[in-house]
């Protein structure tokens, strides 16, 4: 477990104190990445991933989460800050803390997507694709 207190806001990645109702909530309603997903889905990832929470008097705020194998590769995912707390910061602190991650140390590539986050992103080192040819998907499900 990995935890730090931030300006009185607690960011851990144990994940019994996610709270997926909040979770589910932020992304199968408010996203634009995971409308109608079902709660057994997101019960599913949280499982294989390395999950961030953010706390304020034990109410989750924000949260994120990476796919990692923790030795070559990560996929960051799922990245949100609840409307009524974002202009403060948290934001960065959270990418700040997911950066930090012991387990995230000396990976060789990390990837995300977001379609309106760039300027984010870029300060913690994400860049465009390089050679976005030699990237390829499959999309399953166009529903979520």
């Amino acid at each position: 477990m990995y935890e730090k207190i931030i300006n009185g806001h607690l960011f851990s990645t144990d994940k019994t104190k996610l709270q997926k109702e909040v979770i589910h909530t932020y992304l199968s309603k408010e996203s634009y990445w995971a409308q109608n997903m079902p709660l057994e889905i997101i019960e599913k990832s949280i499982i294989g991933s390395i999950c961030f929470g953010i706390y304020l008097e034990g109410k989750q705020i924000g949260y994120a989460r990476v796919v990692t194998d923790s030795a070559t590769f990560g996929y960051l995912a799922d990245v949100f800050i609840l409307e009524t707390y974002r202009g403060k910061g948290l934001s960065k602190q959270l990418m700040q803390f997911i950066m930090a991650h012991p387990d995230l140390q000396g990976l060789r590539r990390m990837m995300l997507a977001t379609r309106d986050a760039q300027g984010l992103y870029l300060q913690y080192g994400f860049t465009p694709l390089a050679m976005p040819e030699r990237i390829m998907e499959i999309k399953f499900f166009e529903k979520y």
